[in-house]
């Protein structure tokens, strides 16, 4: 019986989304823990067998940097944010659309999905621009610097027709973040940024990004303090209290642009619990953080 009202509890949610775009952002350890990301790629087959059209954007940076110390390259980051030379570009190319997205799709299959994966690049699906030099503060010293971040790009304009097609036609598409400028140039784009405005783009109605936190904490010592709603109008106010700190801002600012763009909610979930995806879509207690109007 336990098990009949774990179906009903889920019954209404599966009724609502029917039919619904779920963008599902892979990070953390959902990318480098191979148990992990059998856990999550189930969840997201499963998805689409009670009729939703999930979408797939993933990062890599951690794979990318093991993959740069084996091949004898140091990483170069500046407060947090790669250097991408040309050298660096390629591993780049390797690792996110060589391997990772590669293995995304085969897990897919073995789950008795329908995985298909390309890059930014394919179909123009994101055209970008090069990212301006930046001004970067030295928090020790408070001095400014120009730095220019190489082959680092912003979006400029989605094209979003492959996706529709490859949903309509029941596969799963594996998006890996690179984008094409307008002299065919590689550009390495952030993956929450990617996933947030594809998201819009596609009217996702979920946008679900998966770190390695629970969520949003008021303590982060304390995983007991999650905090489970958010809406958009109580967000400045946890900066400022310091609530929303360091690596969470940019995914929080990617969730509220994607909702100012029509996505319903954003969810931040932890990716190393197993089934953290089915957990915060199909119960009521959820997995993480909701942010929404």
């Amino acid at each position: 019986m336990h098990t009949v009202d774990i179906l009903v509890e889920a019954l209404p949610y599966i009724k609502n989304f029917h039919t619904k775009k779920i963008m599902i952002k892979y990070g953390g350890h959902a990318m480098i823990d191979d148990n992990v990301m059998s856990s999550t790629v189930e969840d997201t087959v499963l998805l689409k067998y009670v009729g939703m059209q999930p979408v797939i954007v993933h990062g890599g940076g951690l794979e990318i940097t093991r993959s740069m110390h084996k091949l004898g390259k140091k990483p170069k980051f500046i407060q947090g944010l790669r250097i991408t030379d040309e050298e660096t570009m390629e591993i780049i190319k390797m690792v996110l659309v060589g391997k990772i997205n590669t293995n995304l799709v085969s897990k897919i299959g073995l789950h008795g999905g329908r995985g298909i994966g390309f890059s930014g690049k394919d179909t123009n699906l994101i055209t970008a621009n090069k990212k301006a030099p930046q001004k970067i503060k030295n928090n020790e010293t408070g001095k400014e610097t120009i730095v220019d971040l190489g082959l680092v790009g912003e979006i400029e304009s989605i094209n979003s027709e492959i996706i529709e097609l490859l949903t309509k036609n029941h596969y799963i598409p594996v998006i890996s973040p690179i984008g094409i400028d307008t002299h065919g140039d590689t550009l390495n784009l952030n993956a929450d940024t990617v996933a947030g405005e594809l998201a819009s783009e596609i009217n996702a109605e979920k946008l679900i990004i998966l770190t390695d936190v629970p969520g949003v904490l008021e303590d982060p010592e304390d995983p007991k303090t999650l905090i489970k709603k958010i809406s958009l109008d109580e967000i400045d106010d946890l900066i400022v209290k310091g609530i929303i700190t360091g690596g969470m801002i940019p995914k929080i600012e990617t969730a509220v642009n994607a909702i100012k763009g029509g996505v319903k909610s954003a969810h931040i979930i932890d990716g190393r619990i197993k089934h953290s995806i089915l957990l915060e879509i199909f119960t009521k207690k959820g997995s993480g953080t909701m942010i929404s109007k």
